[in-house]
Parts: C-alpha cells; structure tokens; sequence
C-alpha cells in the first residue's frame, strides 16, 4: 500500500506543475500515467472516473481524488489530491509574488502570451485523448458528434446536450 501512495504522490506532484489551463490540460498525460505506466485501470474505467468528475458539481481537479480512490481508497484519494494541489497552490503564490514586484515588465507580458496557446493545445489535446478512449460504436459516436456540434453552434446550455445523451444513451440500452 505504501508503494502505490508513493507512486500516487509522485505521479501527481509533477503532473500538478504542468497543469497550465487547469486539470483539463493534463488529462491525456493522466491518462497514459493511469492506464499504461502504472495500470492502475483500464481506459474504460479512467473515461468512466472521468465523466463522472465532470458530472458532480466542483472542480475538475476531482477526477484526480477519483483515481486515488479507485488505487488506493481513502487513503488513495488523499495523497493524490493532495499532491495535485498543493505544488501549484505554492507555485502560485510564489508567482504571485514576483509578479507583483514585477509590474509591468515587458518579459512578463512576454510569458503570459505565451502561455495562452500552450494551454489552448493542452486541453484541445485532453479530447482528443478522451475521444479516442471513447466507445467506438456508430451510437456513441453519433452522440459525441451530436452534441459537440450542439454546444458549438447553438448558445443554450450545454447541460441540454448532457441530458440528451443520457437519454439516447438509456434508451439505446432499453433497446439494444
């Protein structure tokens, strides 16, 4: 047990300090660290841990207590959330700090800058990886498609896509 909260701690530890744009943003990294370094479950299961995140109110960073959980129980849950928040709450503050002393210098607006597209292509890179972990059948697809193009064209909530997809999804079940 302590081998896995070990690994638990050092996996999200660093993976928290590469988290530009949020947890999102290292979602492909988390998933290849979960499912192929240290098979600690399966794509299914991660997708699954991951939907389900994304479902309960609260921010992303839950599906990093989820995985915890799943490794190691409460114990699990712990480390990991520890170790996904608490390097970069301490980066933050440090960055905080200089970039007050800072001002207005011309690097920083420099860094900023540039830390707007990585971010971008991180959590555009979070689904493509989530997408390809995905149930490949012609219904699943058809709902993915279905309701990206929903939330991208229309302007209503995005919960009205999420409600139809359960529905499909059930009935489909029901059917099938």
């Amino acid at each position: 047990m302590n081998e896995m909260l070990r690994e638990l701690a050092t996996t999200f530890s660093w993976l928290s300090l590469l988290q530009f744009g949020g947890t999102n943003a290292v979602i492909p990294e988390m998933h290849r660290q979960a499912v192929d370094v240290w098979h600690w479950m399966d794509a299914a299961t991660f997708v699954n841990l991951f939907a389900l995140a994304q479902l309960a109110p609260g921010p992303n960073v839950m599906i990093v207590s989820l995985i915890g959980w799943q490794v190691a129980g409460l114990a699990g849950l712990v480390v990991a959330t520890l170790a996904m928040t608490v390097p970069p709450c301490l980066l933050a503050f440090t960055a905080s700090r200089l970039m007050r002393r800072a001002g207005q210098s011309p690097w920083l607006a420099i860094v900023k800058e540039g830390l707007v597209p990585l971010a971008i292509g991180m959590i555009l890179a979070s689904g493509a990886v989530m997408a390809g972990s995905l149930n490949t059948t012609v219904l699943s697809v058809a709902i993915t498609v279905g309701a990206t193009l929903f939330v991208v064209v229309t302007e209503r909530n995005p919960l009205w896509a999420l409600g139809s997809a359960i529905a499909l999804g059930l009935f489909a079940q029901q059917v099938g």
